[in-house]
């Protein structure tokens, strides 16, 4: 199986605060991977980088097989699709014209959405569970039903690869699971590779194969959640006492800090 990101010593920041250090990782196709790290770890620009939103002053970043700076915009938008915490939206676009944005990038300048955009665009609001919601006003949405229509949005491009950026961090417990049961079926169903941001240790470790460990830019951690999601671990790097046990009925791990 080939690699969908290859990351070789990337250094990575704003402006003279450097953020990344001397990371290096790499990402298999149709792999499921959560980024975790307290805040100012680096995971969000980790994905910014990824993208080749945000330029490494130093190293190597390839999508696919290749140097993501040598991809055009539309090449990249049919490789890999960005899910941000929060999209706003200034305008009243209703969900169809929300995912249909998502067919731009395969479209010429002057040209319309054809027959096949529109089946494109009907198939994975089947399958993120909006199509009955195709004519709602996206602002007028709840969280969870937003983050299915940007799934959708993301999905319509038929990319290989999809990162997320905390896409739950704002959802109630009921539509954080489903948002990550859909994440699931997306990769086991469809292949997509899923690098995903996250603050939920416990919920990582349940829903996610592998997890890669930040602190500071560096990469701390980088394996099963069994391996990574240890006290020696964490404690160092969230600077707080954690208790961890297997769940009784599912036997996930679940990780709490511990009170001084």
């Amino acid at each position: 199986m080939n690699n969908a990101i290859t990351i070789q010593r990337i250094f990575a920041g704003y402006h003279d605060r450097p953020v990344l250090q001397d990371l290096s990782l790499s990402v298999r196709e149709g792999e499921m991977i959560a980024l975790l790290g307290p805040n100012g770890a680096g995971k969000s620009t980790l994905l910014q980088v990824m993208t080749g939103w945000r330029p490494a002053s130093q190293g190597l970043v390839r999508i696919f097989g290749r140097d993501v700076h040598q991809l055009s915009a539309s090449e990249r938008a049919r490789l890999l699709s960005m899910v941000p915490q929060e999209l706003e939206v200034p305008m009243a676009f209703t969900v169809e014209e929300m995912v249909m944005m998502g067919r731009t990038s395969m479209l010429n300048r002057w040209q319309g959405p054809s027959a096949e955009d529109r089946r494109i665009v009907e198939q994975v609001m089947i399958y993120t569970d909006v199509l009955d919601l195709r004519d709602r006003v996206f602002q007028e949405m709840s969280g969870g039903e937003r983050q299915r229509v940007i799934l959708a949005l993301a999905l319509a491009t038929e990319p290989r690869l999809i990162l997320l950026d905390e896409p739950t961090s704002h959802l109630d417990m009921n539509h954080r699971l489903e948002v990550l049961e859909l994440i699931v079926r997306l990769n086991r169903e469809k292949g997509v590779a899923i690098v995903m941001v996250a603050h939920d240790l416990s919920m990582a470790a349940e829903f996610f194969p592998r997890v890669i460990l930040l602190d500071h830019g560096r990469l701390v951690a980088d394996g099963t959640p069994e391996t990574v999601l240890r006290p020696e671990t964490l404690e160092p790097v969230y600077r707080c006492r954690v208790t961890i046990h297997a769940d009784p009925e599912c036997g996930a791990l679940r990780i709490f800090p511990r009170r001084a």
